[in-house]
């Protein structure tokens, strides 16, 4: 087998495995401990929704798999923003002083460019929403990668 790391955008609310199984109309199994803590995720990216309530697929995860796993949306670091940004959202930092200013990730066919028609390739990059509207290349600087404040704004 070869190691994996993985990225998903998620919701989840913390439920013991027992009421998870409650949830979802099972019997609990003779084997399980029905006081485990846990969460139920519902997964956002993907997967044929399984429950009714539910738009995407749901199961539930033990607390400590998932803590391990997952973490909030808020207090992100650099790296994890980044990644954000790779499946598609958009990210700010919590202390940025403009009102409604994030990070999105740009491919260069999404600004209509297809060919240089000199042999050079386009690359992605990442643009900012000024606080006046307009949207720009933006970098980093070293407090930005530094920081842990990053969020994924909707």
């Amino acid at each position: 087998m070869t190691r994996h790391i993985g990225t998903k955008l998620i919701d989840a609310r913390p439920m013991t495995r027992q009421a998870y199984n409650d949830y979802r109309g099972w019997p609990l199994p003779a084997d399980e401990n029905g006081d485990d803590a846990g969460y139920l995720v519902e997964y956002l990216d993907g997967g044929q929704a399984n429950h009714p309530d539910h738009a995407g697929y749901i199961s539930w995860s033990p607390a400590e798999v998932f803590e391990k796993a997952y973490r909030p949306v808020t207090g992100m670091s650099f790296g994890l923003a980044i990644e954000a940004l790779k499946a598609g959202q958009r990210v700010a930092r919590a202390g940025w002083n403009g009102k409604g200013m994030w990070l999105a990730h740009v491919n260069a066919y999404d600004v209509g460019v297809r060919s240089t028609g000199f042999g050079i390739a386009l690359l992605p990059w990442i643009g900012m929403k000024t606080a006046d509207g307009c949207f720009v290349p933006w970098l980093a600087s070293q407090t930005d990668m530094l920081a842990d404040d990053w969020q994924v704004v909707t």
